[in-house]
C-alpha cells in the first residue's frame, strides 16, 4: 500500500515563503515522477511542478522563477519550495506519484496567502 502525506501548508504574508513536504510510504520504485498540484476554490485543479525521474522539472508559467520541487530519494519525499508568495497561490496543494501505471495522491495541506 503506498501512502503519500503531505505537510508543510498554512498561513503566509504576502511576499513570504513556505515549503511544502510530501513523504511516501510502502513500496516506492526509484523509476518513478512525482508532481504537486492545487485546486483553489472553485477552480480545476492544476499541475503546478513536476519531475521525473530522471531529474527534469518543469512548472506552470505562473509560478516560474518562484517555486522549486525537488526530492530526497532516501526519503522518498519530494518538497515544493515556494519563495515570494502572492494571495492567488491560496490553494489546497496535492502530492501526486506515478509509479508503474499507477497513480497516488495525497490528502493535500492548505496555503493560504493573505495579509
Amino acid at each position: 500500500q503506498v501512502q503519500l502525506v503531505e505537510s508543510g501548508g498554512g498561513l503566509v504574508q504576502p511576499g513570504g515563503s513556505l515549503r511544502l513536504s510530501c513523504a511516501a510510504s510502502g513500496r516506492i520504485a526509484s523509476n518513478n515522477a512525482m508532481a504537486w498540484y492545487r485546486q483553489a476554490p472553485g477552480k480545476q485543479r492544476e499541475l503546478v511542478a513536476a519531475l521525473t525521474s530522471g531529474g527534469s522539472t518543469s512548472y506552470v508559467d505562473s509560478v516560474k522563477g518562484r517555486f522549486t520541487i525537488s526530492r530526497d530519494n532516501a526519503k522518498n519525499t519530494v518538497y515544493l519550495q515556494m519563495n515570494s508568495l502572492k494571495p492567488e497561490d491560496t490553494a489546497v496543494y496535492y502530492c501526486k506519484l506515478a509509479m508503474y501505471g499507477s497513480i497516488y495522491w495525497g490528502q493535500g495541506t492548505q496555503v493560504t496567502v493573505s495579509s
